[in-house]
């Protein structure tokens, strides 16, 4: 029997729904066009998507003139060597996304006005990828911090808008990448794994009663938090196949973490490690990490040198020469661990010969634009990586600014992620677009 030709695209997940079930279809070869079948596979994109919620100081960090030809400015001077593999993108913003520090945890959802009453965030940039192309790793994302207030800070939101924790410690992060554990250890994985599909299942019948008085708003919303639950479920359906699955192994030595927040830098270094590190053995494709600045108090710039304040206070300057001095040494330092990222993804071989910054996209920001001001218009941007054409500085309206989601959607398109919009999108940026 021929199997019949479907020229219409399909999606990249079908599925069937009714009597409250919802079921997605495997990849059949009826639903895959003719002309694909024979492809080879295409080489996994990642994302390591990193904010440090007090920026940097903009007239440092933005060159003065536009396109592949733009003079370095003092901070992009520290990443020279790979000047061919990355972008700077000026004049980006959230739209109506203000309230200085309110704004960090919107910088990869941007919801609108996050200090109004009854504000509820939005999904973040890495849990709608994650929505959209399912789970191809043992960890659909990795959300984590350094120095940060996980009860109240995170890059990372659900549909619901409800924050996920970001992971602190890098040793436990080793550990549950790296470390099997017995065959009772992984018993008792499951046994967790299948309890909570039970409380979820009872759930979701309560919910169907109650539902009955409900309008058509509160159904709506329901319906929403419904979904929810399914998706959920499928992930730990997920997660319990991968228990049963051996983990990864590395040569690399397990981390100590670093109790002392001072050690600013050092804890930085460690958890870009470990991003690396996850990429390279496949363990996840999306990262989010955020470095608290605000919960972060005097720290070492370099072994012999500590700030004179805390860093949210330093920030704001005032036009004060000692912190703006103190302020170029810390954004410097940053610039430096962006270079080694640079180097350690460039040295590393990834599929068809390609280097792992080719397959992965670095974007580096923040949500303020002047922390010292509290300005979250102009935002410092700076993508590397990920098969994009780079080189170049992409100079919009600074008055008048682009949405940032534009350059969302453009970095979705590229992981393979069908998405016309996300956000406040409108449009995409096709400047980087090879």
């Amino acid at each position: 029997m021929n199997t019949p030709h479907i020229s219409t695209p399909i999606p990249r997940r079908l599925f069937l729904r009714g009597l409250g079930v919802t079921l997605a279809l495997p990849a059949l070869e009826c639903l895959t066009p003719a002309f694909a079948r024979a492809a080879a596979p295409t080489p996994p994109k990642r994302m390591l998507l990193i904010s440090n919620n007090l920026g940097v100081l903009p007239q440092h960090f933005f060159p003065k003139d536009k396109g592949a030809g733009y003079t370095p400015s003092p901070y992009l001077q520290e990443l020279a060597a790979f000047r061919s593999d990355f972008s700077i993108f000026s004049g980006l913003s959230h739209p109506a996304v203000t309230g200085g520090h309110s704004t960090e945890n919107c910088f990869l959802t941007a919801a609108r006005e996050p200090t109004r009453s009854g504000f509820r965030n939005s999904i973040s940039l890495d849990q709608f990828a994650v929505e959209q192309f399912g789970q191809q790793t043992r960890f659909p994302t990795l959300n984590l911090g350094v120095n940060i207030d996980k009860a109240n800070r995170s890059l990372s939101w659900t549909r619901d808008g409800v924050l996920l924790p970001a992971e602190d410690s890098p040793a436990a992060l080793f550990r549950k990448m790296f470390i099997q554990g017995d065959a009772k250890d992984v018993a008792l994985r499951l046994k967790r794994l299948q309890e909570r599909g039970s409380v979820l299942d009872v759930l979701r019948d309560d919910v169907r009663g109650f539902e009955r008085g409900l309008g058509a708003a509160d159904r709506s919303r329901l319906d929403q938090y419904l979904t929810s639950v399914r998706e959920l479920e499928e992930r730990l359906a997920v997660s319990g196949e991968w228990e049963q699955k051996p983990k990864p192994e590395t040569k690399a030595t397990p981390p100590q973490d670093i109790a002392d927040k001072a050690r600013f830098f050092p804890k930085i270094q460690l958890m870009l490690d470990m991003a690396r590190l996850a990429f390279e053995t496949d363990s996840t494709r999306i990262i989010t990490l955020m470095v608290d600045g605000f919960a972060t108090p005097v720290f070492e710039i370099e072994p012999q040198q500590r700030t004179r304040d805390g860093y949210h206070n330093l920030s704001h300057h005032g036009q004060s020469k000692e912190k703006l001095a103190e302020l170029e040494k810390v954004d410097l330092q940053q610039m430096r661990h962006l270079r080694a990222l640079f180097a350690a993804l460039a040295a590393t071989p990834a599929a068809e010969g390609a280097r792992l910054l080719d397959q992965t996209m670095v974007l580096y920001g923040s949500n303020l634009g002047d922390a010292n001001v509290h300005n979250c218009t102009n935002l410092p941007i700076l993508l590397a990586g990920g098969g994009f054409k780079h080189g170049q500085h992409l100079s919009f309206d600074t008055l008048h600014n682009k949405p940032l989601c534009n350059l969302f959607v453009s970095m979705l398109q590229q992981m393979g992620v069908e998405a016309e919009a996300f956000g406040s999108s409108a449009g995409t940026i096709t400047d980087i677009v090879p």
